[in-house]
C-alpha cells in the first residue's frame, strides 16, 4: 500500500500544480515502503487553472486525503 505525502501551504491555492508550456500538471510524493519514495508527476490535460485545481482536488479526494 502506498502512503501519500502532502505538504500544503494554505496560502497557495495552486499547491501541487505547475504549468508546463500551457498545460497544467500535478506533482506529489508517495511512499511505497517506509524507506522509499516516488515522485509522481502527471498531466491534468487542461489549460485552465480552475479546471486543474478541480482535477487536483478530485484526485486527492479519491486517494482519501481530505483538505482541512
Amino acid at each position: 500500500m502506498n502512503n501519500l505525502s502532502l505538504r500544503v501551504n494554505p496560502g497557495n491555492p495552486n499547491h501541487h500544480l505547475w504549468n508546463n508550456n500551457g498545460t497544467w500538471f500535478i506533482h506529489y510524493v508517495v511512499h511505497p515502503t517506509p524507506i522509499t519514495k516516488e515522485r509522481v508527476r502527471r498531466s491534468l490535460r487542461t489549460k485552465s487553472l480552475e479546471e486543474a485545481r478541480a482535477r487536483r482536488d478530485a484526485l486527492f479526494a479519491s486517494s482519501g486525503w481530505a483538505r482541512n
